[in-house]
């Protein structure tokens, strides 16, 4: 679950509140003022945290793709083999998808208004964290050509990353039922790869 506004710090809560902003309303249509007042401080309050709303996007798109690799990494890590590691990985990446629903909107609207660098940053960490589920995909399914594993994983992050159009957040009972639907989707879309000589074309 999310932390609460409580325990997070200052430069988080900052970081929360501009998320949910741009994401409902446009990283144009909002201003610094806005975002002070969400958080309980003036505008001009906020160039204590960060140089402007470009160095509050970078961070929170930069910042959830770094995340996302860690944390993949590290469930990989700490599962007791590949069907572990592979049901870690979704139940991740399900958490993300459902509490974190502005990052997404914020990923799909506004990656291309990062400067050039942190936007091929933000690439480069999404690539490797697809490696990873890759790597375990093809551990799982080891009968699915690279290629295939490759498709799966996007059509699953496809899936998985719909949540900003489920409508609005679930409370507890209908967060944990998303989430374990989510999962047997999931699961789902990859065990289409055991029955790849059904389907399978030449390209």
């Amino acid at each position: 679950m999310n932390p609460t506004r409580t325990t997070l710090s200052r430069r988080d809560q900052i970081l929360r509140e501009a998320a949910r902003l741009f994401a409902e309303r446009g990283f144009h249509g909002v201003g610094v003022d806005e975002i002070g007042a969400a958080v309980g401080i003036s505008g001009p309050g906020l160039y204590r945290h960060f140089a402007g709303k470009d160095a509050m996007l970078a961070e929170l798109l930069v910042g959830i793709s770094g995340r996302l690799l860690t944390e993949g990494k590290r469930r990989v890590a700490d599962a007791a083999g590949p069907e572990k590691a592979l049901d870690a990985l979704i139940r991740g990446h399900i958490a993300f998808a459902i509490d974190d629903r502005p990052l997404i909107t914020l990923h799909d609207r506004e990656l291309d208004r990062l400067r050039e660098s942190d936007r091929k940053l933000v690439r480069q960490l999404q690539r490797q964290y697809v490696e990873v589920w890759v790597a375990v995909v093809g551990r799982v399914h080891p009968d699915a050509t690279e290629r295939e594993a490759r498709s799966a994983v996007h059509a699953v992050f496809g899936l998985l990353n719909s949540t900003p159009h489920l409508g609005a957040e679930a409370t507890l009972p209908g967060r944990a039922a998303m989430s374990e639907l989510l999962r047997r989707l999931a699961l789902g879309a990859l065990d289409a790869l055991d029955s790849t000589k059904d389907w399978r074309v030449t390209y």
